[in-house]
């Protein structure tokens, strides 16, 4: 079932820190806006998928979301914990709300009526339709997991897990644990591993991305 379109003047997609950084703005200009999210939860990469040990990569001014700097007490480098409290509270200081389970399937810019249209799949799985003079798609780089095609990988007999899955190197003591890619994840969870015991290994490829393989 398709519902009538719901009009605002902003659409934006994604409730992670960059569509929350938009909202918080928009709310401070007191520009109407809708914020549209796939997940049940805002920053759904850093309350589902980030691993226990995680910390922001970068120092916490550099991380800090428009109109609201990191407490003071906060550390240099920001734990996912202390991060995820400070998105909380940000989103509920700016009054943000975002519409949870809407998952945009299509986006169109509408020449004639100068707006754009928006047509998101709903929970119930119907079809929920807005539309909005302006769109911004804050959806991330990495939201999606993606693992390469690698050959023999079907025939290997230990368990492979894509980095989302990752949460801590308990468990892994002794065990050889080859971790695909060298960004920050990999480095951090490389060095998480060797912390519990696990004989960790690193292979690097210009495509980075972090797999876990171990037996």
């Amino acid at each position: 079932m398709t519902t009538g379109a719901k009009e605002t003047v902003v659409i934006v997609v994604g409730a992670g820190p960059s569509g929350l950084s938009t909202a918080a703005s928009l709310h401070k200009l007191s520009i109407p806006y809708i914020i549209l999210e796939r997940e049940d939860c805002i920053a759904s990469l850093f309350n589902k998928k980030a691993y226990d040990r995680l910390h922001l990569h970068l120092a916490k001014q550099f991380c800090q979301l428009a109109h609201m700097p990191f407490p003071a007490t906060y550390p240099t480098y920001v734990s996912r914990s202390d991060f995820l409290k400070y998105l909380d509270h940000y989103a509920s200081h700016f009054k943000i709300n975002p519409e949870f389970r809407n998952t945009v399937q299509f986006a169109k810019y509408d020449e004639d009526r100068k707006k754009w249209w928006v047509e998101v799949a709903v929970e119930d799985g119907g079809v929920r339709c807005y539309a909005g003079r302006f769109l911004v798609v804050a959806t991330g780089e990495n939201s999606d997991v993606f693992i390469p095609e690698v050959d023999g990988l079907s025939e290997f007999k230990g368990e492979v897990i894509h980095w989302t899955e990752y949460k801590s190197g308990k468990g892994y003591e002794n065990k050889k644990v080859l971790v695909v890619g060298a960004g920050n994840s990999c480095m951090e969870i490389a060095f998480d591993l060797s912390n519990h015991g696990a004989k960790t290994s690193i292979v690097v490829r210009s495509l980075i991305i972090t797999l876990l393989l171990y037996y």
